[in-house]
């Protein structure tokens, strides 16, 4: 069975395997519209980049292009926009992402290590509790920028989709026939949901960054930067082995803080939403059912 996510769009879900991607949009006319195509990565053409660490990193790229291209083209199919396969020109992708990478950097970067120097500035010295401090900041950080997004009305769709690919995933892992009915009784919160790879992230920093040692604040901020690529690297392989072991006693404590953040960022969906989901499903996964 080949291991499939998704990503929530405008009007509908973008499902992706490992060598394929499939978009299904409702219209403004209540049709469901499908995009699908084959996609190569690095992966599939340099050994090298299949490798434990170094997979996480260009899985979390190339996942950000494939999201921002596909969310374009599912935003002009749901507004009806006549020239629906529209995309972004690469140099306006790379403005994007270079542009959320920055929001990323201030916001778990530059203002963690700024509120770092605050406590030192007001008598925290261990080197051990100044990060821990910054750790807990980071997070704090995170939950707030979370909880802002879940309370926006217009998001409220985009994260009913959400709910509905986790639980169309869910389904299909189980091998259970992909209806409406079935679909509905698994649950919204998924171990290898995004939000879940974001906490890792969060929880795994606050480990490696307890071994810069260094003073200086613009030489802490690069070694941060710096080791953002292993920290990306450790959360996917964690997650992973969390997606293959769910049942396991231990990872269910582990991935417990990150299933709870989804129900921030999931809402039970509604049959229309299962609808779209279990189309993006099946056109993914149609080579393999065949």
């Amino acid at each position: 069975m080949n291991e499939v996510g998704g990503q929530a769009v405008i009007e509908g879900i973008m499902m992706r395997s490992k060598n394929k991607v499939a978009l299904a949009v409702r219209n403004p006319e209540g049709e469901i519209i499908v995009k699908k195509e084959e996609v190569k990565t690095l992966s599939d053409k340099f050994k090298f980049f299949n490798y434990p660490l170094v997979r996480g990193v260009v899985s979390l790229f190339s996942a950000m292009i494939i999201g921002v291209k596909y969310l374009t083209i599912s935003a002009n199919i749901a507004s009806a926009i006549p020239d629906e396969n529209e995309e972004l020109t690469p140099g306006e992708i790379t403005f994007t992402l270079l542009f959320a990478l920055s929001i990323g950097l201030f916001l778990f970067i530059l203002l963690p290590t700024a509120f770092s120097k605050l406590f030192e500035y007001i008598g925290l010295q261990s080197r051990l509790v100044l990060n821990f401090a910054e750790g807990i900041v980071r997070i704090f950080i995170f939950l707030i920028y979370v909880y802002s997004i879940s309370r926006l009305d217009d998001i409220e769709k985009v994260f009913m989709y959400h709910g509905a690919e986790h639980k169309t995933i869910y389904a299909y892992e189980n091998k259970n026939p992909l209806n409406v009915e079935n679909v509905k009784k698994y649950s919204r919160f998924h171990p290898r949901c995004g939000t879940s790879f974001l906490m890792f992230v969060m929880v795994i920093s606050m480990l490696v960054f307890s071994f810069i040692t260094v003073k200086v604040w613009y030489m802490k901020i690069l070694y941060k930067i710096l080791l953002m690529p292993l920290i990306a690297g450790l959360s996917f392989e964690f997650i992973r082995v969390a997606g293959r072991n769910i049942n396991n006693p231990l990872i269910k404590l582990f991935i417990k803080p990150g299933l709870a953040l989804q129900i921030l960022t999931t809402r039970e969906p509604e049959d229309e939403q299962i609808e779209v989901a279990i189309k993006a499903l099946e056109n993914v996964i149609s080579d393999e059912a065949e």
